[in-house]
């Protein structure tokens, strides 16, 4: 390898950190955007289950809850994006959350592939220049 080759290998190598440190905080939000769209899901659901009158504790963030009492009518305020948020049936909001579940699994499923993949190409990479070092080196003492 040419001393221009390996520093483009050393630039290409940068670059795939760059990538890795990019991808792995895109993975981290959506673990988190699918576990709060989960929690989000399951509350709904259990206020689906409950009866008018009935005493339930919602979340509200942060690990804590607040005490409500299920109304006959079950309207649920849903945010469906760039800080918007509309009003919906209990079933629509189900129905919505459970998509958006699916939808964000998806994404993260496919952030988690380009994370192995660049992963993958950083380390035979690394492995590349690491082995001309040595071989450099090896040279050297020669």
């Amino acid at each position: 390898m040419k001393d221009e080759e390996l520093r483009q290998a050393m630039a290409v190598l940068e670059s795939y950190n760059a990538q890795l440190e990019s991808i792995t905080r895109q993975v981290k939000l959506l673990q988190i955007s699918l576990e709060e769209t989960n929690r989000a899901r399951e509350s709904l659901l259990a206020l689906k289950e409950a009866k008018e009158g009935d005493e339930i504790l919602l979340p509200v963030g942060a690990s804590s809850f607040v005490t409500a009492k299920v109304a006959a009518e079950k309207k649920v305020i849903v945010g469906v994006g760039s800080r918007v948020s509309v009003e919906k049936s209990l079933d629509d909001a189900v129905t919505f959350m459970a998509k958006n579940g699916d939808d964000i699994a998806g994404a993260l499923n496919k952030a988690v592939n380009a994370l192995n993949e660049v992963e993958g190409m950083t380390s035979q990479l690394t492995e590349a220049i690491q082995n001309e070092y040595r071989n450099r080196q090896a040279t050297d003492q020669q």
